[in-house]
């Protein structure tokens, strides 16, 4: 087995920690260990949770009206906030006041890697498996999307 250190300075410190949370067990013992090392290191810990808007294909081509999915887009942001706020929450109980960050996009990976990025994270911190209850898969697609595209070292919780 090859270590790559790469990206990895001599003596890690992190300024900068985001956790990745969906509200399963493994993403909050990630806010957990994430929170843990805030602490450590006095970092800025920020929670962040993404939900994708409800979509329905349909086109204007077809001659049918358009509905307005306004409402289900307001549910889909309010479950959303739910969900994050669950997370901020444990971070509190853990001793650390986390920021919270809520995004809309059509891929999580996409939106967590850029946000980490604009936002000059030095570690994010997920669980190894999310939400989708296929539990026969190793480490979640999230997880393994962010170990294969983010900027800094991740860090995989269970």
């Amino acid at each position: 087995m090859r270590l790559s250190t790469e990206k990895m300075p001599d003596e890690a410190s992190f300024s900068r920690i985001m956790v990745a949370f969906d509200g399963s067990k493994d993403a909050i013992n990630a806010v957990r260990l994430a929170a843990s090392l805030a602490k450590k290191f006095g970092a800025e810990l920020v929670v962040a949770h993404v939900f994708g808007s409800p979509s329905v294909g349909l086109s204007a081509a077809s001659g049918m009206p358009i509905p307005d999915y306004s409402e289900l887009e307001e549910a889909a942001k309010a479950a959303g906030q739910k969900v994050l706020a669950a997370g901020v929450q444990v971070a509190a109980e853990s001793g650390v006041k986390a920021k919270g960050e809520l995004k809309e996009a059509p891929s999580v990976i996409e939106a967590l890697v850029e946000y980490a990025a604009q936002e000059k994270v030095d570690l994010i911190v997920v669980g190894t498996r999310g939400m989708t209850g296929f539990k026969k898969l190793i480490m979640g697609s999230v997880s393994s999307g962010l170990v294969s595209h983010a900027h800094c070292p991740v860090l995989v919780a269970r």
